[in-house]
């Protein structure tokens, strides 16, 4: 089956989702002015059913034409950061936060409040959860959708370069950047931290409590595995960091993961457009994690 025809058969398991074809749109709040960006508010009408807080970092560094990351921030129980990691960071990541580190080098970069977080926060994970499936709706598949319209917001920027949009984020925003990237050719690169989770291999370690009810699309597993999402990347850019001690990815997946993406790369012939790093470390960047990933975004973004 084609990339083509798997895209849509995956998209087709995340529920009943508004259309792909409703007009979006953003609203400026206000400006703030940092070292290497202009930090710009924004409200985003993504799905139609409820308002999305977001902040654009603009490179000052940029070109005209300006390359952009969609950083998709993490869970963590942490419910109020949200899109605040952006510009504040969180514990599990190094510092400085990853909206200096990006803009320095160029590349501006979009971070929005997912569903329950940040100023989305006005309902609980669990609630959102029950009321959706309800509704024939799928959280993840909700979350995926805002994401895809967000690539379709940076791309109607006149701003922005859109053959040079990269994604990327730590724990539950490494899950989205990879589901992101297998479903949007428009992502050109991949950075996913410490979140590349086999599903079998999670089930046979009994760790199916460590992923928050967000994680879950009913009937996936008869449909795909972990790599077959992650195939659908290949052969764009994709490097994957993951530590040996983290409980939320077993080593036998990461390496049954790593097989298959190195056997799937080298038959577009791109070998070296994949990688899979891992760090004496759990479910955290490390400072050698870190730089691998300013390298890679380097050369590659």
């Amino acid at each position: 089956m084609s990339q083509v025809a798997e895209r849509e058969r995956l998209y087709g398991l995340l529920g009943r989702l508004p259309s792909r074809s409703r007009p979006i749109s953003a609203q400026l709040l206000e400006e703030q002015e940092y070292d290497s960006f202009v930090l710009e508010k924004l409200v985003l009408d993504l799905n139609g059913i409820e308002p999305v807080p977001a902040y654009y970092l603009r490179a000052k560094q940029a070109s005209d034409k300006a390359p952009v990351m969609l950083y998709n921030h993490a869970h963590g129980g942490k419910y109020e950061i949200g899109k605040e990691e952006i510009l504040h960071g969180r514990g599990a990541l190094q510092s400085p936060p990853y909206g200096e580190v990006l803009t320095a080098l160029g590349i501006s970069v979009l971070c929005f409040d997912s569903w329950a977080f940040g100023e989305r926060n006005g309902r609980s994970e669990s609630d959102i959860f029950k009321e959706m499936l309800w509704n024939g709706q799928v959280m993840w598949g909700m979350m995926v959708y805002d994401s895809l319209r967000a690539v379709d917001y940076v791309t109607s920027r006149a701003d922005v370069d859109p053959a040079r949009i990269g994604t990327m984020g730590i724990s539950m925003g490494s899950t989205m950047a990879w589901w992101l990237a297998a479903l949007d050719t428009r992502i050109r690169l991949v950075v996913d931290m410490c979140c590349m989770t086999d599903f079998q291999e999670l089930l046979k370690e009994q760790n199916v409590r460590k992923h928050g009810l967000y994680y879950y699309v009913p009937d996936l597993l008869h449909h795909f595995t972990t790599s077959q999402i992650n195939a659908l990347i290949a052969p764009r850019p994709h490097l994957c960091t993951a530590g040996i001690h983290d409980p939320l990815t077993p080593a036998a997946g990461l390496d049954k993961i790593d097989a298959e993406m190195k056997r799937v790369y080298a038959g577009y012939g791109e070998p070296g457009a994949w990688s899979l790093l891992r760090y004496d470390a759990g479910h955290a960047e490390t400072e050698e994690m870190r730089e691998s990933i300013i390298e890679f975004v380097r050369q590659r973004l």
